[in-house]
């Protein structure tokens, strides 16, 4: 029997014999597992600080266990497969790449195990999935960069992690609004969503294109949008480019009011939405099946009531 099948036995008698003796629950802790894929930037930290600071204050009756998938497929499925043996109520999970992590989630569910998927998706239907729409995202970026340079000109597009949904969506959503101009993407790298990643790209780009040959930078967050920024700054061609990012963080709605980032369409951590879902789940409540948070776009003309109210 592989490690799978024994996982999914051993979850499968676990829940008959909840089911057969719930005499047995001495106390009324619901536990809420939530995996998270990586940490490695901070809008996946103001996602769990902001769901747990949520249960410290409002749940006490509830055991939140997070875990740390640290960018790496394998480890996050481990991560919940340790999850699942732990016996939680409701899993909550922001998978780091759909196919990987899709197996290990139908053991969940076919174990009985309500599962929220939080930003992105796996490959099959769960009870909840809460996040914004990423896809409508890319398409706003697009229509901004489009209406920003004309409709005319050479784009460099930084996409996220290779196979996330979010990156997948936010790459599709921009190729929607760019079509039928005269924008042509002349390079596009996946960097992980990591500032520094983005940075040593756009860096090459700098040396194979020459100034006036860039329009704009569109970037699936502001991580490396600002990494772009920073690449642009010290080759002294800010001032060409018009450069796009994602997410929402304070340190990009900085770069905005100084004038050295062009835009953020805020993406919602999630929090405390995630864990809010998760406890309605656990307590009996009924949740729709798709929860859709709203984005917004922030740039010079809004900038001044948004300072100081991203993560």
């Amino acid at each position: 029997m592989d490690k799978r099948n024994f996982l999914k036995s051993a979850l499968f008698a676990g829940t008959a014999m909840m089911l057969a003796a719930p005499a047995m629950a001495q106390d009324d802790t619901i536990v809420i597992g939530f995996s998270q894929g990586t940490m490695n930037h901070p809008w996946r930290v103001a996602m769990v600080e902001g769901n747990q600071r949520y249960v410290d204050e409002n749940l006490p009756n509830v055991e939140f266990i997070v875990t740390d998938g640290q960018n790496s497929s394998e480890k996050q499925v481990t991560d919940v497969e340790t999850l699942l043996a732990r016996g939680v109520d409701v899993l909550m999970i922001s998978p780091l790449t759909s196919d990987a992590l899709t197996p290990v989630v139908m053991d969940a569910l076919d174990a009985g195990i309500p599962v929220v998927t939080m930003d992105r998706r796996v490959n099959v239907p769960v009870t909840v999935h809460v996040g914004a729409e990423n896809r409508p995202i890319g398409q706003s970026a697009g229509e901004f960069i489009a209406e920003q340079i004309g409709g005319t000109g050479a784009v460099i597009e930084i996409q996220g992690t290779a196979g996330a949904s979010a990156t997948i969506d936010r790459h599709d959503g921009f190729m929607d609004a760019i079509e039928g101009t005269d924008i042509e993407v002349v390079a596009s790298q996946h960097a992980d969503y990591l500032r520094e990643n983005a940075l040593r790209f756009m860096e090459d780009q700098l040396q194979r294109f020459g100034p006036g040959e860039i329009q704009a930078v569109y970037a699936h967050n502001d991580e490396m949008a600002l990494g772009a920024v920073q690449a642009l700054e010290a080759a002294g061609r800010l001032d060409e480019v018009v450069v796009v990012g994602i997410d929402g963080q304070n340190s990009a709605f900085e770069a905005i009011a100084e004038g050295r980032l062009d835009a953020s369409f805020v993406y919602p951590s999630v929090a405390p939405e995630g864990v809010q879902i998760a406890y309605q789940i656990a307590t009996g409540e009924s949740v729709p099946s798709e929860v859709v948070l709203e984005g917004m776009r922030v740039d010079a003309s809004n900038i001044d009531e948004m300072l100081g109210h991203g993560f």
